[in-house]
């Protein structure tokens, strides 16, 4: 299921499953139910921003070539 999640959608439901816990209206059963789910959705933010660092991410050797202009004027 969390695989089909955005990093916005799985930040807002963790975010509720916070505010849940925050609330403090829970019992200790369903407070640890609410904290399994918030691990869930902790996860996939992480993985995430994990996919979108590795797509941006610049390589050294990427980073330290010659631009083809530069090679040109060589």
């Amino acid at each position: 299921m969390t695989e089909e999640l955005t990093y916005e959608q799985a930040l807002e439901l963790l975010d509720r499953r916070l505010k849940r816990l925050e609330d403090g209206d829970l019992s200790l059963d369903e407070a640890l139910t609410v904290v399994d789910e918030a691990r869930t959705y902790l996860r996939a933010c992480e993985q995430r921003l994990e996919e979108a660092r590795k797509r941006i991410e610049v390589r050294p050797e990427v980073a330290s070539a010659p631009a083809p202009a530069d090679q040109a004027r060589e």
